[in-house]
């Protein structure tokens, strides 16, 4: 064996082995992305769900975000007060109202309550029956379809079905919102777990056409308005609403309701009896 060959062939691949690398090297820091540590920081904070409740398009687009101040530090709704003071302290800010939220379901009507036209036998899921005839069986077309595309739409296992009816767990649900924007009927609402009281009905229609599809819809008696001392519930389009920032707690209208469907957010669903 030629014991010169063998070196010149070592040297050759050695030397460019060293001009790669050197050239490599030269590339890096030619396209270096300078890498912002807060943003680094900010996304360790978030709990990576990358749900989308925010606006962003996951996690590490509302880090960046945040570390540009394109975004507030409490602008995860799934990670609430906790994460959002973190954060704050990473970007040597006030980390501001941040209260947790949990979905509502709008809906009293369950399968003992609620009177059904048909049985549906179509394809389980909520958008498909609400744009079929009849809207999936029950006669009240603006209450719970009850098919569960909420229950494939929540990543955190917090809704299941009680009677024909959407129910939501608050200790489990983080307020990302996407079970309210799958419901075709606009049944869900996020509120704050301090919020005091709502109405469990979404029906528009007026009192006689309620009650002949449902026990326990809004009639719109306006009986919750009259005991209201802070001026805080009003009725539109045949249905009442609870303004929380208004609303003080005391449960009057509660009490007052013939149909029992004025109960607390985020509690689960209420059964009228």
């Amino acid at each position: 064996m030629d014991v010169m060959g063998v070196v010149t062939v070592g040297l050759v691949v050695g030397i460019t082995g060293l001009i790669i690398g050197l050239l490599l090297g030269f590339i890096g820091m030619k396209f270096k992305v300078e890498v912002d540590q807060k943003e680094i920081d900010v996304r360790e904070c978030l709990p990576g769900n990358n749900c989308g409740a925010c606006g962003y398009a996951g996690c590490d687009a509302m880090a960046k975000a945040i570390a540009n101040g394109a975004a507030p530090v409490n602008g995860c709704p799934v990670g609430g007060a906790d994460v959002a003071a973190k954060i704050a302290a990473i970007m040597g800010v006030e980390a501001g109202s941040a209260d947790k939220k949990a979905a509502y379901v709008k809906c009293s009507g369950t399968c003992d309550k609620v009177v059904r036209n048909f049985d549906y036998y179509g394809l389980q899921d909520c958008r498909t029956a609400a744009v079929t005839p009849g809207k999936g069986g029950k006669k009240c077309s603006f209450g719970c379809i009850g098919l569960g595309s909420c229950i494939k739409e929540c990543d955190f296992d917090a809704i299941s079905i009680v009677g024909g009816v959407a129910n939501i767990d608050r200790d489990k649900c983080a307020g990302c919102g996407k079970c309210a924007k799958v419901c075709p009927n606009a049944l869900i609402e996020l509120f704050t777990v301090k919020a005091s009281y709502a109405v469990q009905c979404s029906s528009k229609d007026k009192g006689k056409a309620v009650k002949e599809g449902c026990d326990v819809g809004c009639i719109a008696c306006k009986a919750c308005v009259k005991v209201c001392e802070s001026d805080a519930i009003s009725v539109e389009n045949n249905i009442a609403h609870i303004d929380q920032e208004k609303c003080i707690g005391c449960g009057k209208c509660a009490e007052k309701c013939p149909q029992k469907i004025i109960h607390v957010p985020n509690d689960g669903l209420k059964v009228a009896e």
